[in-house]
């Protein structure tokens, strides 16, 4: 049994906890972020994902601008209020994640023993846009997350790391619940502006 295991159980754990404070838009995601990632680092490194370690270290980074974001954002320094992407701007994020995901992949093929680098590649670049848009509260982040969660199931059983596997299959579930939650919310919010 690899030694990281109970610290994998300490990262799941977290993780759990940061996506139902995410759900209800609770600041307390962030801090549960930041520890789980900083966990995952070194797991994910461990394991030869590498684009996975770089990912949770981008994560530290964004708990902290997440959570500055959800508590003085936005144009009142109320925090940022939920919202909607526009058609260009989903175009745009998913054309660099699919270019930077090639452009990484092959680098990692060529210049290190990296498992899958293509597909570590894309849940990475998937990843990174994706809590960016977690952090600026856009709804449609939670159906990114359905596609990005369900290739991480595949590399995580790959590199035998069942626990993060099984967390990805509940935030498979949770991100549907987000995605309603997140709607709902907007909605309210729309109709008190109105």
């Amino acid at each position: 049994m690899p030694e990281w295991v109970g610290l994998e159980t300490v990262a799941v754990v977290l993780g759990i906890a940061y996506l139902l404070f995410a759900m209800r838009e609770n600041s307390l995601c962030w801090y549960c972020a930041f520890i789980s990632t900083g966990i995952y680092i070194w797991i994910f490194g461990d394991v030869n994902l590498y684009m996975e370690s770089a990912l949770n270290a981008y994560y530290m980074l964004m708990a902290v601008y997440g959570w500055y974001q959800w508590q003085r954002g936005g144009t009142s320094s109320a925090g940022v209020q939920i919202s909607y992407w526009g058609l260009n701007n989903h175009l745009a994020a998913i054309g660099l994640v699919l270019v930077l995901s090639v452009i990484s992949g092959y680098l990692l093929s060529q210049s290190t023993d990296a498992r899958m680098p293509y597909i570590d590649s894309f849940t990475t670049w998937g990843s990174v846009i994706t809590t960016y848009m977690v952090a600026r509260k856009v709804v449609e982040n939670w159906i990114y997350w359905i596609v990005i969660d369900s290739v991480s199931i595949f590399l995580y059983i790959d590199r035998e790391l069942y626990q993060t596997a099984g967390l990805y299959s509940l935030y498979l579930i949770l991100a549907v619940i987000g995605y309603i939650a997140w709607r709902n919310a907007y909605l309210k919010q729309t109709a008190e502006s109105s």
